[in-house]
């Protein structure tokens, strides 16, 4: 298998790399951004047509926290429909006959019953914070399945949960609340600071899974002779932000204060996949959230002692 892993050098570009390179038979074809602008179609359609893969795998994203993705919605909305049509587009009128399209669980609505299931899909208002990266995910979603419907083509996609691992953006305002409170901490231990802000109450509940979780189940997805049009990838177990930040705080070796910043947002209420299809299929999560944040933490030490933790 030819593989072109689109965002190559992204976290989740650079999980599906770690799980590919170990798998027997598949060639890498990869492009970074400056060799390749995913959000320009002529030159992605012609990349296609000049290399020809098999199988393309549309990891790339522009991606970001509440606060990123409220600030600006325009370039969110606009890149990330960029990007999903000029691969899919692309990959078509090159021949590629397989195509996994990487969205998110920011497509359900906002009040979505929990757990949320697949069909749940555009039956509500999303969460106002994160709408415009969700209609962009949706957008790609929907292209893929229609692709697939009128072509012949299996182009699918997978919707994971919130997303953490070696990799990760640790800006201090632009990131994901994961990788945030990790610097957060470690920065507070290393000052000896004896407290740390977190946003919100802390009672929203969230689920967790590791990337390399989310790249094996890539694979799986990838051998399946007939995958669903879009399916959640997920653990199926969510905490409270609270837990989780206690957690982060225990893992970094931060023992002071936490405060709870009421002033900022929450966001959805509770975000928890329905993991049973992915089950019927044959995969589940591996990596406990202890373990993954304890994971990340060591990636997050070994990439800042190296100079290369991502900050942006």
């Amino acid at each position: 298998m030819k593989l072109h892993i689109a965002g190559h050098q992204g976290m989740v570009g650079s999980a599906l790399v770690r799980r590919f390179s170990a798998h027997p038979g598949t060639s890498l074809l990869l492009r970074t951004r400056r060799e390749l602008d995913l959000k320009d179609a002529a030159a992605v359609a012609a990349f296609y047509a000049a290399e020809k893969p098999d199988t393309v795998v549309v990891a790339a994203a522009k991606v970001g926290g509440i606060h990123a993705n409220n600030t600006y919605p325009a370039e969110f909305l606009l890149d990330n429909l960029a990007i999903a049509s000029a691969t899919i587009d692309g990959a078509h009128r090159a021949g590629v006959k397989r195509l996994l399209f990487l969205g998110s669980s920011c497509i359900y609505p906002k009040h979505a019953p929990q757990p949320m299931t697949e069909d749940c899909l555009l039956t509500g208002a999303l969460e106002p914070t994160n709408e415009a990266y969700a209609i962009a995910k949706i957008a790609g979603l929907k292209l893929a399945q229609y692709y697939r419907k009128q072509y012949g083509v299996v182009y699918h996609s997978a919707m994971p949960t919130n997303l953490y691992g070696p990799g990760d953006n640790y800006h201090p305002s632009n990131s994901h609340v994961l990788p945030a409170l990790i610097r957060r901490f470690h920065e507070a231990r290393e000052a000896g600071s004896s407290e740390v802000a977190a946003w919100g109450t802390g009672s929203p509940l969230r689920e967790f899974l590791h990337v390399d979780d989310l790249a094996d189940a890539c694979a799986h997805l990838l051998s399946l002779e007939n995958p669903p049009d879009w399916v959640n990838v997920g653990t199926g177990a969510d905490v409270t932000i609270k837990e989780l930040t206690e957690t982060v705080a225990s893992v970094t070796g931060f023992s002071g204060r936490i405060h709870w910043d009421t002033s900022k947002p929450d966001g959805t209420p509770r975000k928890l996949m329905d993991v049973s299809k992915m089950a019927g299929l044959g995969w589940s999560a591996r990596i406990t959230l202890r373990d993954g944040i304890e994971r990340t933490y060591a990636s997050f030490l070994a990439e800042q002692a190296a100079g290369t933790l991502r900050s942006f």
